[in-house]
C-alpha cells in the first residue's frame, strides 16, 4: 500500500523533467500564427464593441467565465520539520488498514460491509467536533441513509449467502419465521463463531475510527498549509513505508523467526517468497500499488476541494462499482436488495453533496428555505 503511495514521488519527477526539459523545447518552436510579422492584438481597446452585447445579456464576460479562484496565501507552506504531521494521518492508516484486516479474518464479508459503512458518520462527527465545521439537518439525514444502503448491502449478503439452502421465512406466518430467527440467533450466539464475530466487528469499527481521524487530519493539514496533494500522498507513502518496515522487522525477530511463528503472518522470509515466486500474485500486487497511490491522490484532492465528510460518502460508494464488475466477471449473483441498498447509497451521497434536493423542504437551511423566491400572484406583464 504504502509502496503504491511513495511511487508518487515517480510521477512527481517525471512531471519536473518534462517542464524542465520538454516543455522548454516545445515552446520555444515559433507557432504558425505568429511568423511572418504577426503579432498580438494589443487588449487595452477590447471589448468596447462588445458593450452592447453585454447589455442585452445582462451578464459581464467574468460572471459567463468565472475566472479561477487564487490560491490562499494565508496558508503555510509545508515545509521542513513540519512535514512530520503526514506521520499522523500516515499512523492512522496504518492502524486502521491492519484493524480491517485483521477483523476480516473473524466475519463474513457482508459483516465486514455493513461495519465499514459507519465511516461516514464518524467523518462527519469528528468534522463537527474538531474542525468546527457545521453540517446541516439534511446532511446528517443523507449520511444516515448512506449507512443503511450499505447495510442493506451487506444484509442481502448475509440473508442469501447460499451457505445455507433453507429460507427461515419461505414456510409458516410472520410469527413462526420471527420465531425461528430467535432460536437461529440463539444457538448461533453459544458457538465460538459468534465471538469471533463480535470480536471481528468490534475490530473494524475501531478501524473506522483510525480511518475517519486519518480523513479529518488530512483536511486540517491541507487547509492550513500548502502542499500539492500528490506530494502529500508521497510523503505519507515514506512513513507509512518506514514504520511498517520497523514492525516488520521487529516482529520478525521476536515472533517469525521462532518455531512457532514460522511460516506465519510475521516470517518475512516466506511472505516475501510467496510474493515473487507467485507471478500472479506479483503482478496483481504492481496493480494494487498503482490503484492505491491514485486512489489516495484523488481522495486528497476531493478533501482539499470540498471536505473529508465528502470524501467518505464518495469513497463509500465504490461499493457499487465493485459489485457491477463483479457482476459482470460472474463472482456475485444478482439480487434486488442489494440494488435497492446501492440506490440509498448513491441518494444519500447525491444529498450531501447537493446534488439533489432532499424531500422535505424542513431539512434544508434556514437561508435556503427563506431565500426561495416565490411566484407573483398576479399576471407577470403587470409588474
Amino acid at each position: 500500500m504504502f509502496m503504491g503511495e511513495m511511487g508518487c514521488w515517480l510521477v512527481v519527477g517525471l512531471t519536473f523533467l518534462y517542464r524542465q526539459y520538454i516543455a522548454p523545447r516545445l515552446s520555444s518552436d515559433p507557432s504558425p500564427l505568429l511568423t511572418g510579422g504577426y503579432h498580438p492584438i494589443n487588449g487595452d481597446d477590447e471589448g468596447l464593441d462588445h458593450d452592447d452585447d453585454h447589455t442585452v445579456d445582462g451578464l459581464d464576460s467574468d460572471s459567463r467565465h468565472p475566472k479561477p479562484l487564487p490560491e490562499d496565501d494565508s496558508r503555510i507552506p509545508l515545509r521542513g520539520w513540519k512535514i512530520l504531521l503526514l506521520a499522523a494521518p500516515s499512523s492512522c492508516d496504518i492502524a486502521g488498514t491492519t484493524l480491517m484486516n485483521v477483523g476480516l479474518l473473524f466475519v463474513a464479508a457482508s459483516i465486514y460491509q455493513m461495519t465499514r459503512g459507519a465511516l461516514v458518520l464518524f467523518v462527519g462527527l469528528f468534522s463537527v467536533l474538531f474542525l468546527r465545521r457545521r453540517l446541516h439537518l439534511y446532511q446528517w439525514s443523507a449520511l444516515f441513509i448512506v449507512v443503511l444502503g450499505v447495510a442493506v448491502v451487506g444484509l442481502s449478503g448475509a440473508l442469501f449467502s447460499g451457505e445455507s439452502g433453507h429460507d427461515i421465512t419461505q414456510d409458516g406466518s410472520a410469527t413462526d419465521a420471527a420465531s425461528r430467527a430467535l432460536m437461529q440467533a440463539r444457538d448461533v450466539a453459544r458457538t465460538p463463531e459468534a465471538v469471533q464475530a463480535i470480536i471481528g466487528v468490534l475490530l473494524i469499527a475501531a478501524a473506522q475510527i483510525f480511518t475517519a481521524t486519518q480523513f479529518v487530519l488530512e483536511e486540517w493539514i491541507l487547509e492550513n498549509y500548502a502542499m500539492e496533494p500528490i506530494h502529500v500522498v508521497g510523503w505519507e507513502g515514506v512513513f507509512g513505508f518506514l514504520v511498517t518496515v520497523i514492525g516488520m522487522l521487529v516482529m520478525y525477530l521476536i515472533v517469525g523467526r521462532t518455531d512457532a511463528g514460522r511460516y506465519g503472518y510475521f516470517d518475512i522470509k516466506q511472505g516475501l517468497h510467496e510474493v515473487f515466486g507467485n507471478r500472479a500474485v506479483a503482478v496483481s500486487s504492481v496493480f494494487i500499488m498503482i490503484s492505491i497511490g491514485g486512489f489516495n491522490f484523488f481522495g486528497l484532492s476531493v478533501t482539499r476541494t470540498v471536505s473529508a465528510t465528502s470524501r467518505s460518502t464518495i469513497d463509500t460508494c465504490r461499493t457499487l462499482f465493485i459489485w457491477l464488475v463483479s457482476l459482470g466477471l460472474g463472482w456475485e449473483s444478482f439480487k434486488w436488495l442489494q440494488v435497492v441498498g446501492f440506490a440509498l447509497l448513491v441518494y444519500g451521497t447525491f444529498m450531501f453533496n447537493d446534488i439533489v434536493r432532499p424531500p422535505l423542504k424542513a431539512c434544508l437551511p434556514r437561508d435556503q428555505r427563506e431565500g426561495e423566491v416565490l411566484l407573483p400572484e398576479g399576471p407577470i406583464e403587470h409588474i
